[in-house]
């Protein structure tokens, strides 16, 4: 499977996320370039992971799929479940809404945070109500190229 490098110009790769976007901070999500997404490539699926909540590591911040393979997914994405501004979008159930909900870990613990990638040879045909579960079973397959991208959080991280 080919590898995508995923870059943002908020932080670098395991670097501190930025109070911006995070919980704590504006909750927005950050901007995310692709780059080495494979021809055939129909659409793009993101999924955000906290690595280290303390009842149920992995649980998702965010859950995207049907995103152009346009190369770049732009930050501050809106909350709904489709949108079509800044560019297509479709957002599951992720910390129980259709939006990106930044990094939040309590008692001022550090956390990691990945953000996957996928690049698709389909479109998915998912319900909005869908989770990161029901998208890793629909892409099952479909997969060409995935990279990801981690960060860290921490409320007083300096």
């Amino acid at each position: 499977m080919e590898r995508l490098i995923i870059i943002s110009p908020q932080f670098e790769n395991d670097d501190w996320i930025p109070d911006s976007c995070a919980g704590y901070g504006y909750d927005r999500s950050p901007e995310l370039y692709i780059e080495g997404i494979p021809a055939g490539t129909i659409s793009l699926a993101v999924v955000m992971d906290d690595l280290d909540h303390p009842i149920r590591p992995g649980y998702n911040h965010w859950v995207a799929w049907n995103i152009p393979p346009i190369g770049v997914i732009p930050g501050r994405m809106p909350t709904g479940e489709i949108l079509d501004r800044p560019i297509h979008i479709e957002q599951g159930i992720a910390y129980g809404k259709h939006c990106y909900r930044g990094p939040k870990p309590p008692f001022n613990l550090l956390h990691r945070y990945r953000f996957t990638v996928y690049a698709l040879s389909t479109k998915l045909q998912l319900s909005s109500d869908s989770d990161k579960n029901d998208l890793l079973s629909a892409i099952d397959g479909h997969v060409l190229a995935q990279g990801e991208l981690f960060g860290k959080y921490r409320r007083k991280h300096k």
